[in-house]
């Protein structure tokens, strides 16, 4: 390297950061928005923010697998170090022809988000990630490789290294700092260490090769076995603690042919697919799911209509009343949390607030029945997409071995959102049609998002391909491929349409001749191909674009969606089947009168007393009850269903309750005489206070409940004497906000935040490095003693009217009302009345300046750019 281009080359990374044009500094605060939070004031300030350790570990986390890797090498190679030795450490001495053509991207990702500086002849790495990559014994490096010749014979006696030189066939020194070097060299050098190894017996070289891919430490006794005191003798293995040993680092790339990693990964794992279906069948299931998923949210919103379960006093529901949602919705447990929280985060149920609090439905619920099907799916969709509540973790354990409840608190992950985009990015990279291998779009997560500490620790210990997958990651991808099947995001495991709009990935061109043909498909179609089609890691939408992407997904699915039918089948077992959707007034009406028996693609209903009953209680009569059958049923009314019509309507309302505490009167005397003779309706507390009234002590709503558990239908009366009418949608909560998600770190911010924050950047670092002239106060080079420049006010009036009449720029210290510091660099255009306006370069605009607020002023150097 020449002498200028020596003098040329950064001594730190502000320096680096300072030559960056606009275009990387964006690209380093895109990638690493925490650095600016809050604005820094200039490149210094930046390059420190980006060398803290909370700043430094999260970019860490946010690299891919081999990027990762070549950072770890880096740790382990001399600082500075040449792009040469980096790629010897990656390729290891055969130079792998796959590592050696990613490595320059990976090299440029470190270099983009500042962690590594430096030309490709001095690289860097940070000094913080280097610290977090580095050996040591208490956190070994994921390369498993150990100290240096040099760091662990730091404590060594001279005389103890002299010996060991001796033992290697090395002339003796006259100190230890080049005793160090000439063994390291030694065990360095290829040719002389395999004629040194190859003195050694068989097994010594097996105790090396059991510590060569680490961890490199080993325990040995005070009296070690012959092979192993050959070992220690020539210094392959160093004692680090009494009892304790470690494998050089030096030694153990000799030993790895140069590779720092057992197993670089430099192309990303395919995501494979596993069995090809025509994307019209996809299509297809994936519409049937969407539908019965809003049949699902819409049955559990009725069941919860007139007050849903009790809220627990630490938040969420209890077990039981999971357990209940569970059975109500013909669900598993698993399944009914995750459609309890998909409403929740629709912000269509939510707690009433009240003094018994309970979960209810809320004002939006009624809003969002009244949308179009394929709106009403695109809204539950969006939501999911976006949401860090995560229902899978529920029944786990929280960090104070709490159980955690469905709606209750700690449900977050942040990582939700980003795992689910990228689960569906990956299942549209597959050709269309094609549901993938699970464990090859695990492997394919894991690589562009390592895991981190001990389990990271445990799988590069491993043989290659043991890694563990129960890390929160995995878990959330296994989530989001059996979520995305529920809710009709894929179908047969294949990304439908409308998911693919979700996402915002292109529409997939379908050949023709796919279209035509009726060629059958199964899951024995295996797609060996096209796995280099998968894309890669995208920034994450913006609002504007997620409502694009959420329109036209409801576009798609709007047509895959059958119209709604207004009929259903009376069949003679006292139940009707709806053959398709049926019509927003037909449902309504019809799950008051019957009972929903099985769901599916047809879904039947069952007439019961109870549902009968129900309807009157809702104000209908039978003879409306009897219109509306046969207005909308395909066959006729059965006579059963007549008969049970007419006979509930025929008791219902003969006993009235109201509230006394409360009573039950009856025009039949006989009803009365009954009721009092049946044992059953002991527990209620009755007695006669007319022949046709009833006293109770039970209050209204039980007397009702106990009632039609003997076998009666009694109907609820006002204080007036009026039949109350039921509703079903009677009880809601006050207007409820849905849950925000909980962002994981600073949001990314904008090309608008990223231009404005630059340029502030750009003129603070120029207030802080322009050169000065020297001073009172100021070194030789013209650099301020002080923080802030220091001069009377007098001389501070004087050198600005002189820079109004030249026009030359000063450079100021300025203290604003809340009594923060500042420098600046101005050019004065006018000074009166006790202020001065002037030209900020630091703020890039025209701006006032208070004189008395100018703690002094300064002008610049000759030449000052």
């Amino acid at each position: 390297m020449s002498t200028e281009e020596k003098s040329a080359a950064p001594r730190s990374l502000a320096e680096a950061l300072r030559v960056r044009d606009d275009v990387s500094l964006a690209a380093l605060l895109r990638s690493r928005p925490d650095l600016i939070t809050p604005v820094p004031t200039d490149l210094t300030q930046l390059a420190a923010r980006a060398g803290t350790r909370a700043s430094v570990v999260r970019a860490l986390e946010r690299l891919d697998r081999f990027t990762l890797q070549t950072a770890e090498a880096l740790a382990v190679a001399p600082d500075p170090a040449t792009y040469g030795e980096l790629l010897a450490l990656m390729g290891g001495d055969e130079e792998d022809p796959a590592v050696a053509a990613a490595l320059p991207r990976a090299a440029a990702l470190l270099r983009e988000q500042a962690l590594v500086w430096g030309a490709d002849d001095r690289l860097r790495l940070v000094r913080t990630a280097r610290e977090l990559l580095a050996p040591s014994p208490q956190h070994p490096s994921p390369t498993g490789l150990g100290p240096t010749v040099r760091e662990a014979t730091a404590g060594m006696s001279p005389g103890r290294i002299q010996e060991i030189l001796g033992a290697v066939g090395l002339p003796s020194t006259h100190d230890s700092v080049s005793a160090v070097s000439a063994l390291g060299a030694l065990f360095a050098d290829r040719r002389r260490m395999a004629a040194l190894l190859a003195e050694l017996p068989e097994e010594s070289r097996e105790v090396l090769d059991r510590l060569v891919w680490g961890p490199p430490y080993g325990q040995v006794t005070h009296d070690p076995a012959a092979h192993l005191r050959a070992l220690l003798d020539r210094g392959l293995l160093l004692p680090t603690a009494p009892g304790t040993v470690v494998l050089p680092r030096e030694v153990a790339l000799h030993l790895r042919a140069g590779r720092a990693h057992r197993a670089p990964e430099p192309v990303p794992p395919p995501v494979e697919a596993a069995a090809a279906h025509r994307p019209q069948v996809v299509d297809a299931t994936a519409a049937g799911q969407a539908l019965a998923a809003l049949a699902t949210v819409d049955e559990l919103l009725k069941e919860w209509d007139e007050g849903g379960p009790t809220v627990l006093r630490a938040g969420g529901l209890s077990v039981r009343d999971l357990k209940r949602t569970a059975v109500a919705l013909d669900v598993p447990e698993p399944v009914a949390a995750f459609w309890v929280e998909l409403a929740y985060g629709a912000g269509l149920i939510a707690s009433d607030g009240e003094a018994e609090e309970r979960y209810a439905a809320t004002p939006a619920y009624d809003e969002w029945r009244e949308l179009p099907p394929a709106e009403r799916w695109a809204r539950l969709a969006g939501t999911w997409l976006t949401a860090t509540r995560t229902p899978g973790v529920v029944g786990g354990r929280d960090a104070k071995d709490r159980t955690l409840s469905a709606l209750g608190p700690n449900l977050d992950r942040s990582a939700a959102p980003e795992v689910r985009h990228r689960v569906l990015a990956l299942l549209a990279g597959l050709p269309e049609g094609a549901s993938p291998v699970e464990e090859s779009l695990l492997a394919r997560l894991r690589w562009e998002r390592p895991l981190r500490g001990p389990q990271r620790e445990q799988r590069d210990h491993r043989e290659p391909g043991k890694a563990r997958d129960d890390d929160l990651r995995s878990r959330i991808a296994r989530w989001t491929l059996s979520e995305a099947e529920l809710l009709g995001v894929t179908g047969r495991g294949a990304l439908a349409a409308p998911g693919r709009a979700l996402i915002g990935a292109p529409e997939a061109p379908r050949p023709a001749a796919q279209e035509e043909t009726g060629e059958p498909e199964g899951p024995g179609d295996k797609l060996p191909v096209h796995h280099h089609r998968t894309p890669p890691v995208a920034a994450p939408p913006t609002p504007a674009e997620r409502a694009a992407a959420t329109a036209t997904a409801a576009r798609l699915l709007a047509p895959l969606f059958p119209e709604p039918l207004d009929h259903v089948l009376l069949q003679a077992d006292l139940t009707a089947v709806a053959p398709g959707p049926l019509e927003r007034e037909l449902a309504d009406v019809l799950g008051v009168l019957a009972d929903v028996e099985s769901r599916g693609g047809a879904t039947v209903y069952r007439f019961t007393p109870g549902s009968v009953r129900r309807a009157l209680d809702a104000g209908r009569s039978a003879a409306d009850l009897h219109a509306f059958l046969a207005r909308h049923s395909r066959t006729p009314v059965p006579q059963p269903l007549t008969y049970l019509i007419d006979d509930v309507a025929r008791r219902h309302g003969r006993l009235r309750v109201g509230a006394a505490s409360a009573y039950v009167r009856c025009d039949d005397d006989a009803t009365l005489d009954e009721i009092l003779a049946d044992k059953r309706a002991a527990g209620l507390g009755l007695r006669r206070l007319a022949p046709t009234v009833l006293a109770a002590q039970a209050d209204p709503a039980a007397l009702l409940d106990g009632l039609r558990a003997i076998g009666f239908a009694p109907a609820a009366e006002s204080a007036a004497g009026d039949v109350l009418i039921a509703r079903a949608d009677s009880h809601r909560t006050p207007p409820r906000a849905a849950p925000e998600p909980v962002p994981d770190g600073p949001p990314a911010p904008d090309d608008t935040l990223l231009a404005a924050a630059i340029r502030a950047v750009r003129a603070g670092d120029l207030a802080s490095t322009t050169p000065r002239k020297p001073g009172p106060g100021s070194g030789e080079d013209g650099a301020p003693g002080g923080t802030l420049p220091r001069t009377g006010a007098a001389e501070t009036l004087a050198t600005m009217q002189a820079a109004v009449l030249t026009g030359e720029a000063l450079w100021i210290g300025y203290v604003n009302a809340e009594g923060a510091a500042s420098q600046r660099v101005i050019a004065p255009i006018r000074v009166e009345g006790g202020f001065v306006t002037a030209y900020d370069h630091t703020a890039d605009e025209v701006r006032t300046y208070p004189l008395h607020r100018i703690t002094g002023v300064a002008e610049l150097a000759d030449d000052a750019g």
